[in-house]
């Protein structure tokens, strides 16, 4: 058992929470917690650390952790070095180091009429995870990270993700505008939310290839990156409000373009 917090491991494992260098040093990421743990992939997993206090509720869950810590290598570390190690407020007491997954352009683009997001500037980690496991469950087929956009790899956003992290291809780019040529000409539409919207987000077909812009939760998008939109939309307000929170902005969008290639309309 490790119970000194000093530990050359350990102190690896609390510099890849802090530092997002760390982990591309590392080429690898931290996922906590029971339903992390059992959604990896085991031939990804690179480490499993359990408190010596771990424990499960359920019964089901419990065997199944159980069952696959026995193909593993399974460090056990004592319960203050676990706090130590750990990014939540209540502990679960098991963690796991993740290789990093490292997918190209084309990896977005594989199915006939693909569906994507390419956030610009969005930066909080919780935000860009939320919209992951959102964009996983409209069946969305990548995500592009424009700018200065959050690591995904950061805890939270892993945390946010529920294991979509494990699923959902992914690219960072340093200008959005890039990508944006680069899907245009590969047939796909991009649609901007915007103050300046031409039609209602609903009024738009996004049963072909289509690409939806979403940007700072405070700004918005870059005025260069919008006007490089093919169509502004924009979704209604009522009462008072200006805007939406990006996540619940983009949930909107990509659950009406699963609606209408699920209803054929």
């Amino acid at each position: 058992m490790i119970t000194s917090p000093g530990n050359v491991r350990i102190k690896s494992i609390v510099r890849m929470q802090q530092k997002a260098r760390a982990r591309r040093e590392a080429d690898a990421f931290l996922a906590e917690g029971i339903k992390m743990f059992l959604e990896a992939p085991e031939d990804r997993i690179r480490e499993v650390y359990l408190s010596e206090s771990f424990s499960c509720s359920e019964e089901g869950k419990k065997r199944a952790v159980m069952e696959k810590l026995a193909a593993l290598s399974c460090e056990t570390v004592s319960s203050e070095v676990f706090r130590k190690i750990s990014d939540t407020c209540s502990p679960q007491g098991i963690l796991c180091v993740v290789e990093a997954f490292h997918y190209t352009f084309p990896d977005l683009l594989k199915s006939k009429n693909p569906l994507l997001l390419i956030l610009e500037d969005i930066q909080d980690p919780g935000n860009v995870g939320t919209m992951i496991r959102t964009g996983e469950g409209a069946g969305i087929d990548g995500v592009i990270f424009a700018g200065e956009s959050a690591d995904i790899y950061n805890s939270k956003a892993v945390r946010a993700t529920m294991g979509s992290v494990y699923r959902v291809p992914f690219v960072y780019v340093e200008k959005a505008g890039d990508a944006i040529q680069k899907l245009q000409k590969n047939k796909i539409r991009v649609y901007a939310a915007h103050l300046k919207g031409e039609k209602e987000y609903d009024a738009c077909d996004y049963r072909c290839g289509s690409a939806f812009l979403i940007g700072n939760e405070g700004n918005g998008l870059r005025a260069e990156t919008a006007a490089l939109a093919d169509m502004y939309m924009k979704i209604p307000m009522a009462g008072k409000v200006e805007s939406l929170n990006a996540g619940a902005a983009a949930a909107i969008l990509m659950y009406e373009e699963e609606r209408q290639r699920r209803k054929g309309i």
